[in-house]
């Protein structure tokens, strides 16, 4: 047999083992299929119809006026500053990060990765908590920060650092693996060329990355918006001073004002499909430019 018929022959046969390999019965594909639907709609679909339901059960009318009540726009007033605050302070935290580890070596980058997996593994109301024995008025920093007038814990910086700690790992861990996988070659290269450290950065870092970099921004903004945990617990639930969207949820369920709490709740659930959609066409993009780069290649 030539090399060309037993390399024909090798193809065809690693083409039928790949065949059988990804191929099952029809009744076992619409069973899985089946199960997948059941389960989104046990788990996402019900749920979400049923906030808007109830948000509107009693008329858009007092829909409308749940969500201009003034405690109520204090919430979610609170619920962007702290976001605003903690994604631009996550984004600068997560390029440095990311470049650090996918670009040098150095001791302790090991235990660098660790730290900045650290908010994954610690529950939210423990960091929480942490918070509240640092700055807290019996804390570390308590009698210094109240000799100098200054609120950490049941004020807006401490619910600014507590969603800071929550977020941090998803940009780092968004670019960490995508920076590994670009390599270094770019870079030195324009370091040859005699380009400064900030004209590779924003000249060729920067664009190799922007659209993970984006990925990572908009899941950090839905958890910035959405925590629960570690805010509750050094936020006090100050009503219209220092509860969040989330937090005002709770009491507005607890006071048995369903109508208000859903109508702020669906308000949540909007921000979580327009982020899902903004997730969706930075997959589209990404898929796409690496399709459009494999094809130039």
């Amino acid at each position: 047999m030539s090399n060309s018929s037993s390399s024909q022959y090798s193809n065809y046969q690693n083409k039928v083992s790949h065949s059988r390999a990804t191929s099952e019965p029809a009744w076992i594909r619409w069973v899985l299929i089946i199960t997948t639907l059941l389960f989104l709609s046990l788990f996402l679909f019900v749920p979400l119809v049923a906030v808007f339901t109830e948000a509107l059960r009693k008329g858009f009318d007092t829909y409308i006026t749940a969500l201009t009540d003034p405690d109520a726009l204090s919430a979610i007033k609170l619920t962007l500053i702290a976001a605003a605050i903690a994604v631009p302070l996550n984004l600068v935290f997560g390029v440095a990060a990311a470049w650090a580890i996918a670009k040098f070596e150095f001791k302790g980058k090991s235990i660098l990765i660790t730290l900045i997996d650290l908010p994954f593994a610690v529950s939210p109301v423990i960091a929480g908590l942490i918070y509240v024995l640092i700055f807290g008025l019996q804390g570390w920093f308590g009698s210094y920060l109240s000799d100098h007038d200054f609120k950490v814990i049941f004020a807006i910086p401490g619910i600014v650092l507590a969603t800071i700690f929550v977020t941090f790992p998803f940009i780092a861990r968004e670019l960490i693996p995508l920076m590994q996988a670009q390599g270094k070659d770019e870079e030195e290269a324009g370091l040859v060329l005699g380009a400064s450290g900030w004209q590779i950065l924003w000249r060729i870092t920067l664009p190799n990355i922007k659209w993970g970099l984006l990925y990572g921004v908009i899941l950090t903004n839905a958890r910035a918006m959405g925590e629960f945990g570690a805010v509750s617990v050094v936020s006090g639930h100050i009503r219209g001073l220092t509860n969040t969207m989330p937090l005002h949820v709770e009491i507005l369920y607890n006071e048995y004002n369903y109508s208000a709490a859903f109508a702020v709740a669906s308000l949540l659930a909007l921000l979580a499909l327009v982020t899902l959609v903004l997730k969706s066409f930075v997959e589209w993009k990404v898929a796409r430019n690496a399709s459009n780069n494999e094809h130039n290649s």
